[in-house]
Order: C-alpha cells, then structure tokens, then sequence
C-alpha cells in the first residue's frame, strides 16, 4: 500500500515537478500520480522518469488520462502512446473513464462499442504488463457500483480493474460498505477526496475543477468531510495504492494534513521502495 499526491493538484500553479517530488519526499508520500498531459509534456525533459524519481525516494504509481474514443483503432493509437510513458516513468497502472455517457442514458450499442474500444487498449497495455484502470465516476458508463461492475463485465479482459473513487459512488446513492465488498476484486487503485456536503458536489464537475477560477467551495480535508473515510479505509482491499486527489486551495498545507489523517487510519505504513 503506497500513498501518493496527483499533479493534477498543482494545475494552475507555477512550480514543476522537481518541487513537486522535493516537497513530496519531505511530507513523507510514497508516491507520485502523474497527470496525462504532464506527462506527454515532460517527454521534452528526457532525465525527468523513473529513474529519476526513484533518486528522490519516490514511485510513478499511476498515470491518469482519458481515453474518450469508442473505436477501437483509436484505442489502440492512445494505449500505445500510453505505453511509452507508463515504461518511462516506470508506472504499471493507466486510469482513464468509460466513456463520456451517464449508464442510464447509453444505448446498448454504445455500450458495446465504449467496451470495444477499451477492452482493445488493454490488450495493447498488457502486452507489456500494464493494467487499464476505469475510474468510478459521474457522466461515465462506471458511475455506480452496479454501472462499473456491468461495463468490467462487457470489457471482459484479465487487465481491466477499477480505480475507485469513493466520494463519486457516494454521489451515485450507493452505501459504500456494500459496494466495497463487490468491487474489491477488482481495485487497484482509489482515489481520496471529500466534499462538506452533497449539495456542493458540482463542484467537482471536470469544467469546474480544470477552470482556473472555478468555485472551490465545499472541497474539504478528508476528515472533515460527509464520506467518513476513518470507517471506508479499513474496508479497502489490503495493499492497494491511494491517491490524495485534492482539487482545491492550500494545496500544500491540505496534502500534508491529509496525508497525516490517512496515515493515522492505516497504522503509519511506510514507503515501498519498488512499484508492485
């Protein structure tokens, strides 16, 4: 079990990812989760990779992206790209959504075609020993317990898992201490971030969260939010790697606050000194 920070954080700031590592490495994360398009940019720094980051005492647990395309050739275009970042940075996970359709609203042709297209990115991801991540999430064909567990089933490949994004499950209406249970088989990664109240959860819609002056109301420190994670984390499968997702102001003070809570609930675990 390995805690990271996302660079997705650091959006809208002026700072790299050598300040990002530096400061990571001090407030004691075992990880870094590499934005997409972060790392498609620093291909034009070829030092900065694996290497580089395990120097710093760090691991590339995941890099997350979004395959939106629903044919399969396209698919195949973006897992291989996707490949050569991943063997750069030395991250065996690639997150990406099912698509771009709430379940409720997509035909069972487009279902099957979103299955396709990514079941096509993992043969081309597994072939070289990467795993497809699809992220619980609103808008998507995996925003419930139930939608994700349909969309793995159409997907229907051995490399397929879930990144699990509780807040966005508890947005769904879904009770989390029966969802876990049922997804557990298939998490690989999970994604931490709280909200003050549901009623503020647009707040995390991708236009808002990616718009430099978007609302940042309502975004909370894991603690003191409405998903109480002190009683989610012990439900988690065993061994599997968290993210802070933190979307909002102060991000260095709130990543080393929640970085602390959640090593409060896990009993202190320490950095891993290899990906797994």
């Amino acid at each position: 079990m390995r805690l990271s920070l996302c660079t997705i954080t650091f959006r809208h700031h002026l700072i790299g990812i050598e300040t990002i590592s530096e400061w990571a490495v001090a407030n004691d994360f075992d990880g870094i989760e590499l934005w997409g398009v972060h790392a498609r940019n620093l291909r034009a720094v070829p030092r900065l990779g694996e290497h580089w980051l395990r120097r710093q005492g760090l691991d590339c647990v995941m890099i997350s992206d979004y395959l939106m395309a629903d044919d399969a050739r396209q698919a195949r275009i973006w897992a291989t790209e996707h490949v050569e970042l991943a063997l750069h940075w030395g991250a065996r996970k690639i997150r990406s959504f099912a698509g771009a359709t709430a379940s409720a609203a997509a035909t069972p042709e487009a279902v099957r075609a979103t299955a396709k297209a990514l079941r096509a990115a993992c043969e081309v991801l597994a072939d070289r020993g990467l795993m497809l991540l699809i992220e619980t999430h609103p808008g998507t064909l995996a925003d419930s317990t139930d939608a994700c567990l349909r969309i793995l089933q159409a997907i229907d490949h051995p490399s397929v898992g879930v990144n699990l994004d509780p807040l966005h499950l508890w947005e769904a209406g879904d009770d989390l201490r029966s969802a876990l249970p049922r997804l557990a088989p298939h998490i690989a990664h999970c994604h931490l971030k709280n909200v003050d109240q549901r009623f503020n959860m647009a707040v995390f819609s991708p236009a808002n969260v990616y718009a430099a002056s978007g609302s940042r109301k309502g975004m909370v420190p894991l603690g003191d939010g409405a998903v109480a994670y002190d009683e989610l984390l012990p439900l988690l499968p065993a061994g599997v790697d968290l993210s802070l997702e933190w979307f909002g102001d102060n991000s260095f003070a709130t990543l080393a606050q929640d970085c602390g809570f959640v090593r409060s609930l896990t009993g202190g675990w320490r950095r891993l000194s290899s990906c797994s």
